[in-house]
C-alpha cells in the first residue's frame, strides 16, 4: 500500500523510468513525471507531466509540490550540482529512491554519499549488467546472422528493466526498504555467447558469436566517440568476467515475491528489434480460401502514435472472409495484398515516441480497424488497444475485441435490455452469440437462445434460460410468448428474416448484425441493423468484467497461421462453431 502520496518520476521516459511509471499506475499510485520539455513527452492518459531540470535545482521546487517519494535518475557523469538537487527534493519529499549500479563509479559512489547525507530516508538499487544492452548486438544479427567481439565466455546474470522497475516500484510504495542496498541480477547466469545463441533460438534464426580480438573491439567503440577510459573499463571487466563469473542474486524474488525475469524472457519481449522480416497470412487478390498465402514480409516499422506488438493471436470473425471474398471493398477498401486479422492480443515489443504510456512488454489487446493481426508482428495504434486481461491466456484474449464489442453494443445500446424483460438471441452458438448472451444475462432479463446441439451445452453455460434447437423447432412454436427484443446475430434468408417480426411484441425491437429485418408498413416494432464501432472505453469495462469472473471467454479450437486458409475454408463450408483463435 502506498504511504508516500504521489511519486516523482525523473528519466520518466528511459529504460527502467518509463517501466517505473507504468507500475506505479498500475499499482495505484499517483505519479508525476518530470521532463524538460513536457509537450515531447507521451506517458499515459492521467499521469502529471510537468516542467522541471535537474541542472537548475529552482525549477524543482514546482514538480516537487505534494511529492511524498522520488525516483531518482541522475542521467550525468559527474555528481557535481546534485547537492543541491537533493537540497530541494528533501524541502517536499520524504523518500528517494536512487538508480545506481554494481559497479559504484566514482560519481555514483559520490551520488550515494550525498544522498546519505540529505535526510531523506533512501534506496539504491544497484543493478549488475542490464539485459537491454543486448540491444548493441541487434545491427550485427540483423545484417549478418552474427555478433563480433570480444570475451564471448564473459559470464554475467542479465536483468530485465521490468524486475528492476519492479523493486523500485516496493520501495517507493512500501515499507522497509529504507537504509536498503539493492543488488540485482538476473536468475540465470549466461556467457556473451550463451545470450547471442538464445536470441537466435527466439527469433527462429541461428545466430552465432565470433570471437574478435579486444583491441578491433576497442577501436570500434573509440571510433562511435566512447571515452578511452570507458571502453578500457568494460573491456577490463568483460576480461575479468571470463574467469569470475558476475554474481547471480535472488533480490528481485525476495523484494516482489516474483521471480526475475529470464534473458530468453527479455528477448522475447524485445524481440522484434533482432528481426528484418516475419511471416504473415496476406492476400493479393480477392476470392475464395485458396487466395490466402503464408509468407515472409518485411517487419513493420511503428509510426510514432503505434506500438509494434508480438502477435500472441489473432481470431477469425466472418468479416475477416467477406473481406477476403470482397464484399467489403465499398466500405473497408485495402491495399493489395493485405494482411488479414481484426482481433489481436500480444506483447509489445517497441513503442512510438508519441505512443502514451505504454512499455515494452506490456500485454495488450485491441480491435485494428484496418486488419494486419494475421502475422508475428503488428504495427498497432496505441489508442485502439488496452491491457489485457490478467486471469486468462493472452493468445485467448484474442478472442474478445470484435466479437465482445459487438455483443456489448447489440446488447447495451440497440436492445436496451433490462430487468425483466425477455429477449431472443438467435445465433447464440457463434463468438458474438457467447458474449451476448452473458450480456444479456447481466441486465437480469430472460435470455431464449438458439442453438444447435454442438453448442447448446455452452450456450446453456453462459446462462440461457431456454434454448431453442432452431434445426428442428420452428420459433414461433417454440416461444409461448412474444419478446421485448430480438438480436439476430446469424445470416438468415429475407424470409427468416421477417419471420422474426412477429415475435415482438408492440414497442419492441428487432438488433440484427448480420441479415437485416424489414418490419412490414404499420408493424410497431424498431428495427436496428448496425456496424460494431471500435470503443476502447467499452474494451476495457469487459475486460475488467474478464477479471472480475463475471464474463467467461470460450475459445472452441486454436490453429497455426500456417493454417489460416483451411480455417476459412472449413468456415465456409460450415464446419466451424464458436470461437477460434490463429495463433503464428
Amino acid at each position: 500500500m502506498n504511504r508516500q502520496g504521489r511519486i516523482l518520476v525523473t528519466g520518466a521516459t528511459g529504460t527502467v523510468g518509463r517501466q517505473v511509471v507504468a507500475q506505479l499506475v498500475d499499482a495505484g499510485a499517483e505519479v508525476r513525471a518530470l521532463a524538460r520539455d513536457p509537450h515531447a513527452v507521451r506517458l499515459r492518459a492521467g499521469i502529471e507531466v510537468i516542467r522541471g531540470d535537474l541542472t537548475d535545482p529552482d525549477s524543482l521546487h514546482a514538480p516537487l509540490s505534494g511529492i511524498g517519494a522520488v525516483f531518482l535518475v541522475w542521467p550525468f557523469a559527474t555528481a557535481e550540482g546534485m547537492s543541491a538537487v537533493l537540497d530541494v527534493v528533501a524541502e517536499h519529499a520524504r523518500r528517494v529512491v536512487y538508480l545506481s549500479s554494481a559497479a559504484v563509479r566514482d560519481h555514483e559512489q559520490r551520488a550515494e554519499h550525498l544522498i546519505e547525507q540529505s535526510g531523506l530516508e533512501w534506496t539504491f538499487l544497484r543493478p549488475h549488467v542490464f539485459a537491454a544492452n543486448a540491444l548493441g548486438w541487434a545491427q550485427q544479427i540483423r545484417a549478418e546472422g552474427a555478433v563480433r567481439g570480444p570475451y564471448g565466455a564473459a559470464t554475467t546474470a542479465p536483468i530485465h528493466e521490468r524486475d528492476i522497475a519492479a523493486v523500485a516500484v516496493r520501495a517507493l510504495t512500501g515499507e522497509g526498504h529504507a537504509g536498503a542496498i539493492y543488488e540485482l541480477t538476473g536468475p540465470d547466469s549466461l556467457a556473451q555467447a550463451d545470450q547471442v545463441r538464445i536470441i537466435g533460438e527466439v527469433i527462429g534464426r541461428p545466430v552465432r558469436w565470433i570471437e574478435a580480438p579486444a583491441e578491433i573491439a576497442r577501436q570500434q567503440m573509440l571510433a562511435r566517440g566512447w571515452p578511452d577510459a570507458a571502453v578500457d573499463g568494460i573491456l577490463h571487466a568483460q576480461a575479468e568476467l571470463v574467469t569470475e563469473p558476475g554474481p547471480v542474486t535472488s533480490t528481485v524474488e525476495k523484494i516482489t515475491g516474483t521471480p526475475a525475469r529470464t534473458f530468453r524472457e527479455w528477448v522475447s519481449d524485445h524481440s522484434s528489434v533482432f528481426r528484418d522480416t516475419m511471416s504473415a497470412a496476406r492476400i493479393h487478390e480477392y476470392g475464395d480460401a485458396d487466395v490466402i498465402r503464408y509468407e515472409e514480409v518485411p517487419l513493420p516499422v511503428p509510426e510514432p502514435d503505434q506500438v509494434l506488438i508480438r502477435v500472441a493471436a489473432t481470431s477469425y470473425n466472418p468479416s475477416d472472409a467477406a473481406l477476403r471474398a470482397g464484399y467489403l471493398q465499398d466500405v473497408l477498401p485495402v491495399e493489395l495484398p493485405y494482411t488479414l486479422g481484426f482481433d489481436v492480443s500480444g506483447t509489445i515489443t517497441q513503442v512510438g515516441s508519441e505512443a502514451g504510456s505504454f512499455t515494452v512488454g506490456d500485454r495488450v489487446i485491441g480491435r485494428l480497424d484496418y486488419g494486419g493481426a494475421s502475422a508475428e508482428y503488428v504495427a498497432a495504434p496505441a489508442d485502439v488497444l488496452i491491457h489485457a486481461p490478467a486471469t486468462i491466456p493472452l493468445a485467448d484474449a484474442a478472442a474478445v475485441p470484435v466479437a465482445a464489442l459487438t455483443a456489448y453494443q447489440a446488447v447495451q445500446e440497440h436492445a436496451h435490455l433490462t430487468s425483466g424483460q425477455r429477449v431472443l438471441i438467435n445465433g447464440a452458438g457463434g463468438g458474438v452469440g457467447a458474449f451476448a448472451v452473458q450480456l444479456a444475462k447481466r441486465t437480469g432479463a430472460t435470455v431464449i437462445a438458439t442453438a444447435s446441439q454442438r453448442s447448446a451445452a455452452a450456450v446453456r453455460a453462459h446462462g440461457a434460460n431456454q434454448i431453442i434447437d432452431y434445426t428442428s423447432t420452428p420459433l414461433a412454436d417454440a416461444l409461448d410468448a412474444t419478446v421485448d427484443a430480438v438480436i439476430n446475430l446469424a445470416v438468415i434468408t429475407p424470409t427468416a428474416a421477417a419471420d422474426l417480426v412477429p415475435l415482438v411484441r408492440s414497442g419492441g425491437v428487432i438488433v440484427s448484425i448480420a441479415t437485416p429485418v424489414e418490419p412490414p408498413a404499420g408493424a410497431q416494432v424498431t428495427a436496428v441493423h448496425f456496424l460494431a464501432r471500435n470503443e476502447p472505453g467499452q474494451l476495457t469495462e469487459i475486460v475488467e468484467l474478464i477479471d472480475t469472473g463475471e464474463l467467461t471467454v470460450e475459445v472452441t479450437g486454436s490453429h497455426r497461421l500456417a493454417d489460416l486458409a483451411l480455417v476459412h475454408g472449413k468456415s465456409q463450408a460450415g464446419q466451424t462453431h464458436g470461437k477460434i483463435t490463429i495463433i503464428p
